[in-house]
């Protein structure tokens, strides 16, 4: 029996109000990207490149202060616009997540789902990569305005990857 694929449509816009998600899709392009996209090709090969993870699934360890839910509920346009830093030995049973804008279930579940913490360190110790960075980091991936968000959260993650030596970055979008 041959099975038919359906493509399944994922609804950004599923938790904000009906007028709001019209407006915010009024700044989407209704035509196709048209243009180079930014693509880096790897300076050596993997086995020689240290990684980072980076996600934007709103997990912070339960020591951590969580990514505020509450005041995005009151301020739709604010998107907690803060990171954390999550240590590579991080367990299953270390982490909370919170983002109002994904099922946070299969991440509770596993977090290599999102953020393949443990799927990485296998990587380093079989050789596929040179190493694994003794940190990764989630910020809350609803951010409205971008560019304080970028000197808050983006530019010093950036810098703590580059004092780790850092050379490459997977990043795990939600």
């Amino acid at each position: 029996m041959v099975m038919e694929r359906q493509e399944k449509i994922v609804d950004g816009f599923r938790f904000l109000p009906p007028g709001l998600a019209a407006w915010i899709r009024t700044f989407i392009p209704k035509e196709d990207f048209q243009g180079e996209i930014p693509w880096t090709p790897l300076a050596k090969p993997l086995d020689r490149t240290s990684f980072a993870l980076v996600t934007s699934a709103g997990i912070s360890l339960k020591t951590q202060p969580p990514f505020d839910m509450e005041r995005e509920k009151r301020e739709p346009l604010w998107g907690a616009p803060t990171w954390r830093s999550i240590p590579r030995g991080t367990s299953q049973q270390d982490i909370q997540v919170n983002h109002l804008h994904v099922n946070m279930n299969p991440i509770l579940q596993d977090v290599d789902v999102i953020l393949p913490l443990h799927r990485m360190a296998e990587l380093e110790e079989e050789g596929v990569i040179g190493a694994f960075a003794p940190h990764s980091y989630s910020f809350y991936g609803y951010q409205f305005q971008v560019t304080g968000f970028l000197q808050s959260a983006i530019a010093p993650i950036a810098e703590h990857m580059r004092e780790e030596g850092v050379e490459a970055v997977l990043l795990t979008p939600t």
